[in-house]
């Protein structure tokens, strides 16, 4: 079951608090048309690792300040994008209810924007804390019991963002059987668009040790269908674009908590779907970074 929370008034979010809860989980999004509206850009997010303390510090980060400043950048696009998506690791440690609430609070500007979030959730995120704190809606089916799944359909392609969370609050990720069965025949159901497939694990080639352990079974059905075209991920807190063997792109999203390496960017690109392809732009939290306003040029494979 996907979880996503929908554009809002003021007035609704007010009345949502008031009575607990902070979105509904929705199953396959189509986007609607609107003249301030790009239907072909997306603002991605990923690791905010957001605290119920809203004074938390790590890394000499204070996450929420983070966080809130990228929401407040992404609210102001113009046009606006499409959706946006946080893509994992929504939550400091291990998804406590507090957490939960304040990452709906933050997220308030771009719902107000008109612009729909969607959660994946990473190996810091719990599914049965997010439920709770996130009232699910009773009316959807669940795609894969257990998981949160999301297909978001858009003029130049489909995202199809997957639920990698295995074990909470510790490293590795899966995506398990049940989950890949689903993937396999939903790419084959919409093999006339290219597909760009989302996780919070990265994929684990060479000597890689964190990321998603089932991997090799992800590729052998990414491998199979021609219409995949990018895999989107985070984890590492790292951001890099390289092509896999096969001419799949491989964007690992930074970060927008604290990076690992203080020479690397926290922030969020920007994507923009064309015909056969997408231009990717990185908003780094520092303007004065080198690799502020980077734009990568993708060419989907045959």
């Amino acid at each position: 079951m996907p979880i996503t929370l929908p554009p809002l008034s003021r007035r609704q979010f007010l009345k949502r608090s008031l009575a607990g809860t902070a979105g509904i989980l929705v199953g396959r999004i189509t986007l609607a048309a609107d003249a301030t509206v790009d239907p072909c850009r997306f603002a991605l997010m990923s690791d905010v690792h957001i605290a119920g303390d809203k004074a938390k510090i790590m890394r000499g980060v204070n996450l929420v300040e983070h966080f809130t400043r990228a929401c407040a950048q992404i609210a102001e696009l113009n046009p606006r994008p499409a959706a946006s998506a946080v893509t994992g690791d929504c939550t400091l440690l291990d998804g406590q209810p507090d957490d939960y609430m304040v990452l709906s609070e933050v997220l308030v500007p771009i719902r107000e924007a008109g612009v729909p979030v969607h959660l994946v959730l990473g190996n810091h995120d719990c599914r049965e804390r997010c439920w709770a704190s996130i009232a699910p809606d009773a009316g959807q089916d669940k795609v894969v019991e257990n998981r949160h799944i999301t297909v978001v359909e858009s003029p130049h392609a489909n995202w199809l963002m997957l639920d990698s969370l295995d074990v909470v609050n510790r490293s590795p990720g899966a995506l398990g059987e049940a989950q890949l069965k689903w993937l396999d025949v939903a790419l084959a159901e919409r093999s006339d668009k290219p597909a760009l497939i989302v996780t919070h694990h990265n994929p684990l080639f060479g000597k890689e040790k964190s990321g998603l352990s089932d991997t090799g079974p992800l590729y052998e059905v990414l491998l199979s269908h021609s219409n995949v075209k990018a895999h989107f991920f985070g984890h590492t807190h790292k951001w890099s674009t390289k092509p896999h063997d096969s001419g799949i792109h491989l964007i690992n999203l930074p970060p927008v908590a604290y990076v690992f390496n203080k020479e690397k960017p926290s922030g969020w690109i920007d994507v923009r779907l064309k015909a056969n392809g997408a231009t990717v732009q990185m908003n780094s939290l520092n303007p004065e970074h080198r690799q502020h306003g980077q734009t990568v040029e993708l060419e989907w494979r045959g």
